[in-house]
């Protein structure tokens, strides 16, 4: 199970994550509260990209996050034919919500598309790591996200054929922003 491999803030809950915290902001009292990483979130990240995660069209909605079959509703991939009733893994949105359940205790994204997470968020004037980073054409009408690792980069599942994996935000058209919780 992942809560293994991940560490204390993740499996802990509430209290370790805001011990774990405190630690981090006392430890790097002289920088700014504004760039501090959310641990869990970024951390989180990298342990899943490490287990080769395969993008699959509409999976991470079940009922519970984490990776589940696609749907080929609505797929509209370079791949034909669609491959995702066959696939077990996770979108871009279903990427997301796994990471932030597992780094929340909760799943606080809930099931959804790109555009039902955005209404949950609000807008990052500064953006840091662990924020979601969306593209589209605008916060209305959303088409994809990826979790902000800092230096212009992001953890995302990209596309059918690839896997969860780090992109450069500078390579993605369509940029809305960054959001958070």
């Amino acid at each position: 199970m992942i809560f293994r491999a991940l560490p204390g803030p993740a499996r802990h809950g509430a209290a370790a994550r805001a011990g774990a915290l405190a630690v981090l902001l006392l430890t790097a009292a002289s920088a700014p509260v504004w760039r501090q990483v959310d641990p869990a979130i970024v951390t989180i990240a990298y342990e899943l990209e490490k287990r080769d995660i395969v993008y699959s069209w509409g999976g991470g909605h079940a009922s519970r996050p984490g990776p589940s079959r696609g749907t080929c509703l609505g797929y509209r991939g370079k791949i034909k034919p669609c491959p995702a009733a066959k696939t077990r893994g996770l979108d871009c949105s279903g990427f997301v919500r796994w990471v932030y359940a597992l780094a929340h205790g909760t799943d606080v994204l809930g099931p959804g598309t790109t555009d039902d997470h955005i209404a949950k968020l609000r807008k990052a004037a500064i953006p840091r790591p662990g924020d979601l980073v969306f593209f589209g054409k605008n916060a209305a009408k959303t088409s994809h996200v990826g979790i902000y690792l800092g230096s212009g980069e992001m953890m995302n599942a990209p596309e059918t054929g690839a896997k969860v994996r780090i992109d450069k935000i500078a390579t993605k058209k369509g940029l809305i922003g960054f959001y958070r919780l």
